[in-house]
């Protein structure tokens, strides 16, 4: 496997791939904790089809994907979490109704222009290896804003994911903070589209949480679990989909579905 991963390093597209992947797993494994905890983790299914949507539009206006898809699924997350907290219709039922109607968009603007060619699947299921220079340097320089920002505030989200009540009356601006999780995970979402696709993205959010809460129960062993489960599915992924030719992004899914199952006969014990 160590040979397998060096004689695809030796590959620029691939280790720029393999960079922009371990950034991004770091971003959804690390949000995914929360989002998992506060029974919002299919979040990431609804904003990845809202990016599709956008990717859509912008490919029909020949406008670069990510200028357009970033701002656009940032204020359809920040929508989604104030529709959530005041509407009558809620959580899951939401998500499912933006995400129906942004993919159904997204469809009928490419079938209407460009038509259902390759680029179509790709945003559909992932292709990290067809991003351009200007996706991965825009994607390095997000991803590492995410973590910086998650870290500088790890101690208000972990306080927010757990007990909004208790947060409100220590001072916390626990809306502010809502807010913060739906603007990282937007920005995480966008980026993991090239890599896991918009049916796929929503996988690498939840597996990682999911696999490490089988084992640990404190919050911060969780998250730290979390992101090194993500990154080490990732390569593993990677190598599977180098070796069989298989897309990356249910290469991915696959082992994280796999260390979920193993994670889960060790927790019992």
């Amino acid at each position: 496997m160590i040979q397998t991963l060096q004689e695809m390093l030796s590959y620029p597209f691939i280790s720029r791939a393999v960079i922009v992947g371990i950034l991004v797993s770091l971003c959804a494994a690390l949000l995914g904790v929360s989002l998992v905890l506060k029974r919002f983790s299919m979040i990431g299914d609804g904003l990845s089809h809202v990016s599709f949507g956008a990717l859509a539009i912008a490919m029909a206006m020949n406008i670069a994907p990510l200028k357009l898809s970033i701002p656009v699924v940032v204020i359809a997350a920040f929508f989604l979490l104030r529709l959530s907290n005041n509407s009558k219709i809620k959580g899951d039922a939401l998500i499912a109704l933006i995400s129906s109607s942004s993919l159904a968009i997204g469809v009928i603007v490419i079938s209407r222009t460009t038509g259902m060619n390759a680029d179509v699947d790709s945003y559909m299921f992932g292709s990290i290896l067809a991003m351009n220079d200007d996706d991965v340097n825009l994607s390095i320089i997000l991803s590492i804003t995410v973590l910086i920002l998650f870290v500088l505030f790890y101690h208000q989200l972990f306080s927010v994911t757990f007990d909004e009540n208790f947060s409100k009356a220590a001072g916390i601006n626990v809306s502010l903070y809502n807010m913060l999780i739906a603007f990282l995970t937007a920005i995480t979402i966008v980026l993991g589209m090239r890599m896991m696709g918009a049916m796929l993205i929503s996988s690498l959010i939840i597996f990682p949480a999911l696999s490490s809460m089988r084992i640990f129960k404190s919050f911060r062993l969780v998250v730290v679990s979390s992101a090194v489960i993500s990154v080490i599915c990732f390569i593993i992924g990677m190598i599977v989909s180098y070796q069989y030719s298989i897309p990356v992004g249910a290469s991915v899914v696959v082992v994280n579905l796999s260390v979920l199952i193993l994670c889960s006969l060790v927790g019992k014990h």
